[in-house]
């Protein structure tokens, strides 16, 4: 092999800059360690003001220690950052802003943050850049978002610096390679500095310093849901999601959005789907968090396999005795990938259905209302139908349109909604808040989550519309407006229109589909509480102290 050329100091300046900074804090290290105290002077020597930061912070794994630590920084030493982060999740990620340490971010997701991030717009303490897909954002760390410094987090690392990410891998590999290849540094907070590792996730070339955190990092039980809080007419829509749906499409692949709607359709295949002989016919491969609600699906058979996004906390002991299922490595541990995730669901899968807060008549839907900067995640790029897919499916062919001799299927994108949220305030609107929100944070576009014309079908408890049978907006609207109800959207639907499209096929009212409103009973879960999934699991599924009543 030849040796390492000689670079021109023109050609390596983000390389000379890197080796100045870590000229820095050589004093504070011990080969790649950097002792816990020492975080923030290491920081504060470290960062630039205006630097480009990644903070590992998706909608579940947290680098708080990092982040608490980065948001105690003299404003008047750093200033002015640009954040790159997925999720704006934590307190201090707001007050980073508040304190004038940073200015302006690029993130996907603001959850429980979504009303200061928009305060914090609103007094011109934040400058949005975008709000992204998951996949979005991390792709652009390749292209026009590359970190100077990226703080990450890790169950384990060593003094080489090789990191064990296991369970909760996510977003790390994609964030510290985007960084480490262009010469950005790197830190990572690990809970436990080892001697041995159960598996390397990262090697240690691509690491530049690991610190042990103060506490473990946070992780969210974003996915795990109560099944004492399904109602009966989540249990209704979820019949007809698999009747009417996933029957009919014959959807074998598919990813599920969050929520107790879908947590019911977990439920329900053991139990409905069973006695509709569909095992072995429908929901067999997965891209899905390690959902406790679909413990009695895999123990009944139905699933063949779940690559996930993240963890779940509680799920760790569950899906190491299920490696024909889950993705494992050979410490038994399963591995996650957001973005291969991601991947996968938007061109592998046949189906996503998930919900939203809002939706107008021509099925355009978004988190983002007045007052609440929230965000998506990975919704527009799981929600969407990709013109790149080249494989087929039965799922994906039925959906095919006409009859020329080119013609393409098409991914089922369902948005499953109440037609009211609690208060009474509708789903179905004239106009998305997103638009007026969008205006007000100055944004080039307004923030919708998934536009109407990737939906292909929409639920609510008045039945089914199968949008992507309309032959012009009009119907589309109108098939829309029949399972709208009392929504300023669903009372201009015409009766006889309604019938006209049950007719053809456009709409289906449950009894349309054989669904009888009795049978929607609770009873008809596979597990009623947390306690049960746990009996069902084999005692494997350890459920948070928050989710135990018992």
């Amino acid at each position: 092999m030849g040796s390492q050329p000689t670079l021109s100091s023109k050609w390596a300046t983000r390389r000379a800059e890197k080796a100045r900074r870590m000229a820095r804090v050589t004093p504070l290290l011990q080969g790649c360690l950097l002792p816990t105290e020492r975080i923030v002077e290491a920081l504060e020597a470290l960062l630039v003001p205006g630097d480009r930061v990644a903070l590992e912070g998706d909608n579940q794994k947290q680098a708080d220690f990092l982040s608490r630590n980065l948001a105690q920084l003299n404003p008047q030493k750093i200033h002015d950052l640009h954040m790159v982060i997925s999720s704006i999740s934590r307190p201090e990620h707001c007050d980073l802003f508040d304190r004038g340490i940073a200015r302006k971010v690029n993130f996907s997701y603001a959850g429980a943050q979504s009303l200061r991030v928009a305060q914090l717009v609103e007094d011109g303490k934040l400058e949005i850049g975008a709000i992204h897909t998951y996949i979005e954002l991390y792709s652009r760390m390749l292209v026009d978002l590359s970190p100077q410094i990226a703080l990450i987090c890790a169950e384990k690392g060593d003094a080489q610096g090789n990191l064990y990410t296991g369970f909760s891998t996510e977003d790390t590999p994609t964030i510290v390679e985007a960084t480490a290849f262009h010469d950005g540094i790197v830190i990572a907070q690990v809970n436990e500095i080892t001697d041995k590792l159960p598996r390397v996730d990262i090697p240690g070339s691509w690491i530049d310093i690991v610190v042990q955190s103060d506490r473990p990092f946070f992780l969210e039980a974003l996915f795990t849901r109560d099944p004492r809080s399904i109602s009966e007419i989540q249990i209704l829509m979820a019949m007809m999601v698999i009747r009417g749906i996933y029957e009919h499409h014959h959807v074998t692949s598919l990813n599920h959005g969050i929520g107790f709607d879908t947590a019911a359709i977990e439920l329900l295949l053991p139990t409905y789907g069973e006695s509709l002989g569909l095992r072995g016919n429908i929901c067999q491969h997965w891209i899905l968090n390690p959902h406790p609600t679909l413990i009695p699906a895999i123990e009944s058979g139905w699933v063949k396999s779940i690559h996930s996004f993240g963890g779940e906390p509680g799920m760790e002991a569950y899906t190491a005795a299920r490696p024909d299922i889950y993705f494992n490595g050979a410490d038994g541990s399963m591995r996650s990938n957001r973005v291969l995730a991601q991947l996968a669901g938007l061109y592998a899968t046949d189906l996503f259905i998930g919900s939203t807060l809002q939706m107008d008549g021509n099925g355009n839907s978004s988190t983002v209302t007045n007052g609440r900067l929230a965000g998506f995640g990975g919704a527009p790029n799981m929600g969407s139908d990709p013109h790149g897919r080249r494989h087929s499916s039965p799922a994906w062919s039925s959906l095919l349109q006409g009859e020329s001799p080119i013609m393409r299927g098409r991914k089922l994108v369902v948005q499953m909604v109440e037609t009211f949220h609690k208060g009474g305030v509708p789903t179905f609107v004239e106009s998305l808040d997103a638009i007026q929100v969008g205006e007000d944070a100055h944004l080039p576009i307004a923030p919708v989550m998934i536009y109407g014309d990737d939906v292909s079908h929409v639920v609510t408890e008045e039945g089914i519309a199968y949008l992507y049978k309309a032959q012009s907006s009009n119907e589309r609207r109108a098939a829309l407006a029949a399972i709208a109800g009392v929504s300023p959207i669903g009372i201009a639907s015409d009766p006889k229109e309604v019938e006209r499209l049950r007719h053809d096929g456009l709409v289906a009212f449950p009894e349309d589909l054989g669904v009888r409103l009795t049978d929607a009973r609770r009873t008809l879960l596979a597990a009623k509480s947390i306690e049960e999934l746990v009996d069902w699991s084999g005692g494997l599924y350890h459920p948070p102290d928050q989710f135990r009543s018992w």
